[in-house]
């Protein structure tokens, strides 16, 4: 299990030492007001090292796409200053990392943005309830991108990407999945355009294209990931064919020649996603020829054996990095990994408690001494 999980492996330009990678977790720890990454959240990362490939919690590409409390942004020069405690402090430790930009789309909730409507592909509403920074409210309907308008989203991204080349990332990872912004273009309950962004697959990827077009000029293809979820029913997204919508998707991840693709296919345990709709990973991985990432509710036996059968080349592991921060190390050593607990309060809580207070391996052997 570990010369399969162990060896080194290329995403691209992105060499990474082992084939464990650190999936995005949202936290909430960024400081407020301005959405500014902070000396905690590098510490946390630089914990987690260990990873062969960190991939950033979801990261705001603008005040209009962020809607998600104490999360942080991409958008602003202090933003830049304090992730690069973070990218500094990862690559110290001898980990890289990437950070994975974020527009939450019809999911941001009025309150964030002065009362005005979110953004979508289509005048929708999202599902159940938004957080916001005063509790639990409602989603309310966002209003439809004008045509006019989604150059201006699309240069968004770019500037993030500019942004994240500034504060010393290795590359970027474009959000496409759960329900966010992208997700809302490609599926049909979501995206019910009459123009060139909307109806057949090939145009409602029409976005995505875009979006990706414009981080590959800003930091070559062999830097840029984008993250899919082809899982059934996210967040009040779905479609009635996915291998249509998510075949085509991973034709233009092919057709720009991305350095990799991760997949979110959740298992019984998961969220985001329904768990009983077939997989597509296995027709996606005819179409797209380069580095390919399972996500979610992996054990490290599953993942070894996912990978030896070449089903994928590396497995992004996401709750379990929550309390291990040493995860990686945990699987060299067929150790016992730690369970999270106070979950999930302690996930989105201000502080260092249940952040960055979980003990590594050597450490509980220590004090077990």
């Amino acid at each position: 299990m570990n010369e399969t999980l162990f060896q080194p492996l290329k995403l691209g330009a992105i060499e990474t030492k082992n084939r464990i990678q650190m999936a995005p977790l949202t936290r909430g720890r960024a400081t407020q007001p301005g959405s500014v990454p902070n000396a905690m959240m590098a510490t946390y990362y630089r914990q987690r090292a260990g990873a062969g490939l960190i991939i950033s919690e979801a990261t705001g590409i603008s005040v209009e796409g962020l809607g998600w409390p104490a999360a942080p942004g991409i958008w602003s020069d202090e933003q830049v200053e304090g992730w690069k405690l973070t990218t500094e402090a990862v690559h110290e430790a001898g980990g890289k990392i990437v950070l994975q930009l974020w527009h939450m789309g019809r999911l941001v909730h009025p309150s964030f943005l002065g009362g005005k409507p979110g953004v979508s592909a289509s005048a929708t509403t999202a599902p159940d309830h938004a957080h916001t920074a005063t509790g639990r409210q409602p989603h309310e309907q966002a209003r439809a991108l004008d045509l006019d308008e989604i150059p201006r989203v699309v240069a968004d991204y770019r500037h993030a990407a500019e942004n994240a080349k500034k504060a010393g990332f290795d590359g970027v990872q474009l959000h496409g999945a759960n329900g966010y912004l992208v997700d809302q273009f490609l599926r049909e309950t979501t995206n019910l355009r009459t123009d060139d962004y909307g109806g057949p697959p090939e145009n409602r990827v029409r976005f995505l294209r875009e979006v990706l077009t414009a981080l590959v000029d800003v930091w070559g293809a062999d830097r840029v990931g984008v993250r899919l979820s082809p899982n059934g029913e996210t967040q009040g997204c779905n479609d009635s064919d996915p291998a249509a919508i998510f075949g085509a998707a991973a034709q233009v991840v092919q057709d720009l020649g991305l350095g990799f693709l991760e997949l979110r296919e959740p298992g019984p345990e998961g969220t985001f996603g329904q768990t009983d709709v077939p997989k597509q990973s296995p027709l996606i991985r005819t179409i797209y020829k380069g580095p390919l990432v399972l996500n979610s509710d992996y054990t490290a036996e599953q993942a070894a054996a996912d990978i030896a059968a070449g089903k994928c080349d590396a497995v992004s592991f996401g709750r379990p990095y929550i309390s291990n921060p040493d995860l990686a190390e945990r699987i060299r050593q067929g150790a016992q990994w730690a369970e999270n607990v106070n979950v999930p309060k302690s996930w989105y809580l201000p502080g260092p408690e249940g952040y960055i207070d979980y003990p590594t391996l050597a450490e509980e052997r220590e004090a077990a001494e």
